[in-house]
């Protein structure tokens, strides 16, 4: 389940608070990015679903320009929405174009083993925590779907930011509150230039009753 969204302001007469700011701020400058002046990558691409594999290619020139070549149209479709969605975690920008922009809060409530919780006052009722200048879970409402993000390993890179390499997303019914899915994210990366490119991907999904595992794999890359 590929998503991307965008991270949009909402009007609120919640005030500011500076401390939930620095907070967020520390981790998300924490967070490893593609360089400001990052011109995009190609790469040979496989892809595995359950056991067979399909071979193709992928151009990426930023988050809104991700090609991909598969023969088979499904999986081609999905490729461009998984890769489009690391697209838009890893691209370049400031915290003030990302959740900077929204009105932030701080909850003061018990201590919790993943850390404060600071509110994104967004349109997708946004919620993270935060430890250690790193954002430890991420909450979200999107449409009919509710989910929740934990970060769970992650990776220094030469930059000493911090690359997250396995997270696990679940995936709730806002209406009863029943899970409704589960996808367990490893990743691994490949250090080019001034860039860490992505080298694998995998995700263990369980829908329905049923458990799917797909991998992308990235090699021969090729900075543009």
């Amino acid at each position: 389940m590929a998503m991307t969204y965008s991270k949009e302001a909402l009007q609120t007469d919640a005030q500011d608070d500076p401390q939930a700011r620095e907070l967020l701020r520390r981790a998300f400058e924490k967070t490893a990015r593609w360089p400001a002046d990052f011109k995009g990558f190609t790469a040979d691409l496989t892809v595995n679903v359950d056991g067979k594999a399909h071979q193709g290619s992928v151009t990426i020139k930023s988050a809104q320009d991700v090609a991909v070549s598969f023969s088979d149209a499904e999986v081609q479709k999905w490729a461009t929405g998984t890769i489009g969605m690391i697209a838009v975690h890893r691209g370049p920008r400031t915290f003030d174009q990302s959740d900077g922009k929204s009105v932030l809060t701080l909850d003061s409530g018990p201590a919790h083993p993943l850390g404060q919780t600071v509110h994104i006052h967004d349109a997708m009722k946004s919620h993270y925590r935060v430890k250690d200048d790193r954002i430890t879970q991420i909450n979200r409402t999107m449409g009919p779907m509710k989910f929740t993000i934990n970060v769970e390993d992650s990776a220094m890179t030469a930059d000493n930011k911090y690359l997250t390499t396995r997270y696990t997303v679940y995936y709730f019914n806002p209406q009863d509150g029943r899970l409704a899915n589960v996808e367990s994210f490893t990743d691994s990366h490949v250090r080019v230039g001034h860039a860490d490119l992505p080298a694998s991907r995998r995700i263990i999904s369980a829908e329905n009753g049923t458990v799917s595992v797909k991998t992308l794999t990235f090699t021969n890359h090729r900075l543009l």
